[in-house]
């Protein structure tokens, strides 16, 4: 009986190797959902990346709001009247040779201009002059 044993045992495991390590073994079918569950975390960041490209787009068609912020912030423009105020923000570089702990190589310096911060600046235009009020120019030479 020994022999009908063994010959059973061979049978099953012949039997079980395709199911384990086939061609659409439990191995492969693990391996290909890992690849679709990898593969729709990909898909869903795309998803959104495209939700906010078409956002975008759909107000970049519609609206002026979004072409005058591009425009501002890509583009550097301003509104005629405007005044452009840029405050350099303070870096933390190290000091270059003979320069203070605080300044940098790169900085441009103003003279007579104090220190820095990094806090905005709110600049209004200066008011304009009627013909009426126009301060009437120095006569000497």
């Amino acid at each position: 009986m020994s022999r009908l044993t063994w010959l059973l045992v061979v049978l099953i495991a012949l039997l079980q190797y395709p199911l384990w390590l086939g061609k659409g073994g439990w191995f492969r079918v693990w391996e290909t959902s890992r690849q679709l569950d990898a593969q729709r975390a990909d898909n869903q960041k795309l998803e959104q990346r495209n939700a906010g490209l078409d956002a975008e787009v759909r107000d970049l068609k519609s609206g002026f709001e979004a072409i005058e912020e591009r425009a501002r912030f890509e583009l550097g423009f301003i509104k005629e009247g405007e005044v452009f105020v840029q405050v350099p923000q303070q870096s933390a570089a190290p000091a270059g040779p003979g320069l203070p702990n605080n300044a940098s190589a790169a900085a441009p310096t103003t003279p007579g201009a104090g220190p820095q911060s990094g806090t905005p600046v709110a600049v209004t235009p200066a008011p304009s002059f009627s013909p009426a009020t126009k301060p009437a120019p120095s006569g000497g030479r």
